[in-house]
């Protein structure tokens, strides 16, 4: 065989090499992310909680989009709703009017959600009041990414949804979007 035959039938075992690498990964990821159905009388959760699910709450402090240091604790004893999310993530965008809406609904029954930007604070300001946003919105970078992490989401996830119930136990944890009727109905438990 000529050299030029074995360079191209190499080529062609590696694409399909790479090929199928990259179909199994699609689907690994596919499953990671996909949106599961409640249960009646239950609150659902993903499959994949990595066993954060009735643990406590991680700590963490960030800025919100003035520039003010928060600290998770100031929420203590609230149903807590944390959204991580981009300005940039169409799945986001969409179930943000939601959220508001939810927030608006079950703020004086002691619910608060908290937006965390992967973002600077000033790319989101104009964003959110566009949206209305009636609760804080926390931004920053990599402290965003590592804080992410630490409730769960090892896979980067955006959305990230993670709902905290008033003891500061973790109840619910979602990746990608979550449906207005599913979280208001894992919401409403925790009231």
């Amino acid at each position: 065989m000529s050299k030029k035959v074995l360079l191209t039938v190499f080529a062609a075992i590696a694409a399909v090499i790479i090929a199928f690498t990259g179909y199994n990964m699609n689907q690994m990821l596919q499953e990671e992310i996909a949106i599961s159905v409640p249960q009646p009388m239950a609150i659902p959760v993903i499959e994949k909680d990595d066993g954060i699910i009735g643990s406590s709450r991680p700590d963490f402090s960030l800025p919100d989009v003035a520039g003010e240091v928060r600290n998770i604790a100031e929420w203590d004893g609230k149903v807590i709703a944390i959204n991580f999310w981009a300005t940039w993530c169409p799945p986001c965008i969409k179930e943000i009017p939601e959220f508001v809406e939810l927030q608006h609904k079950y703020q004086s029954q002691g619910l608060q959600f908290i937006g965390i930007a992967l973002q600077r604070p000033e790319e989101v300001l104009d964003f959110m009041k566009e949206k209305g946003m009636n609760y804080p919105v926390l931004a920053g970078e990599m402290e965003v990414i590592e804080i992410s992490e630490l409730y769960g989401n090892n896979i980067g996830a955006l959305p990230y949804t993670v709902i905290i119930d008033r003891a500061g136990l973790i109840q619910y944890v979602k990746r990608g979007p979550l449906s207005m009727d599913s979280a208001e109905s894992i919401i409403s438990k925790l009231l």
